[in-house]
């Protein structure tokens, strides 16, 4: 993925956009911890856009016992909500620091609006996706394309969704994603659309800025 320069967030307080491209999981969690905790108010919200090196989580109540044979890929417990998933190249994350009390956004709302906007995503390629209230994320066909896992501090979000791009789906068969045992996965490349993780950005997010703008009109 390109790194692109980050925006400055507009004066309706729209996210900053930050590539951050190729990542180590560790070092951009406690980024966004100490961002959380430095924050100063809705002007620093932003999504961070990137894809990880292979890296198995495990959610604050994740049971270790939903981590099959994990092998040679490191496994960190995070302050995340769900149980194991895994992130590797291929693979775009969007994780949304944002103010949630200042947009009126509960984190149920926040789930709902990151699982739409990746439905809305594929729906206009032709793909029919879903959410489920029991298992966060959105599915085709009963197997899992995006994942969500999110931690709120202070009124604000951090962690966020991971959306199954053009990867190798290997690693999921070492874990019961989302600890659910024998869970499909899928990904884009997958449903026959030719996309790589550049397009699939450039695709998505203003949508999800469209969806997040509506709901801070809504508030007011």
């Amino acid at each position: 993925m390109n790194v692109a320069a980050s925006r400055q967030p507009a004066a309706d307080n729209t996210p900053a956009i930050r590539h951050l491209g190729l990542c180590d999981y560790r070092p951009v969690w406690h980024r966004m911890q100490d961002y959380t905790a430095r924050r100063a108010g809705p002007a620093d919200d932003a999504l961070w856009v990137l894809e990880h090196r292979p890296v198995f989580t495990l959610g604050m109540n994740g049971k270790p016992e939903h981590l099959l044979a994990p092998g040679d890929i490191p496994v960190v417990e995070v302050d995340r909500g769900g149980q194991v998933t895994y992130h590797g190249p291929g693979q775009l994350l969007v994780y949304p620091l944002l103010d949630l009390r200042a947009r009126g956004l509960g984190i149920r709302g926040l789930v709902e609006l990151l699982e739409q906007s990746v439905i809305d995503w594929l729906g206009a390629r032709g793909v029919t996706a879903r959410a489920r209230r029991d298992a966060p994320g959105v599915y085709v066909d009963g197997a899992k394309i995006a994942a969500l896992g999110l931690r709120v501090k202070r009124g604000c979000s951090y962690h966020g969704v991971s959306f199954n791009v053009d990867m190798d789906l290997e690693p999921f068969s070492r874990i019961n994603p989302c600890g659910y045992a024998g869970m499909a996965v899928t990904q884009v490349r997958d449903l026959g659309i030719a996309a790589d993780l550049d397009t699939v950005a450039r695709g998505w997010l203003p949508g999800l800025l469209a969806r997040l703008e509506r709901a801070a009109k809504q508030k007011t």
